[in-house]
């Protein structure tokens, strides 16, 4: 089982916080395609964090059991 985490912008979009995938041994740009998809989120611009850090190579992570993925708004510095 892998949790998806939503927050900001993409929340709305979703109109959830949050949901949770059945798979484990996911490659990580599978289940963005397809939550893309899903919810038509490529006009929103956000980062991917794994376990609370941030993926720059989402091409090549691949996804294991228990994950906790997020997907981040742009952060505005204040």
């Amino acid at each position: 089982m892998i949790a998806v985490k939503y927050f900001g912008a993409i929340a709305e979009k979703t109109k959830s916080q949050g949901e949770e995938i059945s798979f484990s041994d996911l490659p990580l740009h599978q289940l963005l395609a397809s939550l893309e998809q899903k919810y038509q989120l490529n006009q929103l611009s956000f980062s991917v964090a794994i376990n609370q850090k941030i993926v720059q190579d989402t091409a090549n992570y691949i996804l294991k059991s228990n994950d906790i993925v997020a997907l981040l708004p742009p952060f505005a510095g204040g």
